[in-house]
């Protein structure tokens, strides 16, 4: 299962298969169904299809 259009604006945790091999995890709020906006402001793009596991984040 993917975040949905539904989950846009949440805080989420994303953790996507590494092409290389392995893992790798994005932490920070939902800003389209291929961007997350981190904490320190800036905006990764990841491919929905490499998500292994994500979860929404609770508010602190």
């Amino acid at each position: 299962m993917q975040p949905s259009a539904a989950h846009i604006g949440q805080r989420v945790s994303i953790r996507l298969h590494d092409p290389e091999g392995g893992f790798r995890d994005l932490l920070g709020t939902l800003e389209t169904l291929t961007q997350v906006r981190k904490k320190d402001g800036s905006l990764v793009s990841f491919d929905p299809h490499l998500i292994a596991l994500w979860k929404i984040v609770p508010p602190k």
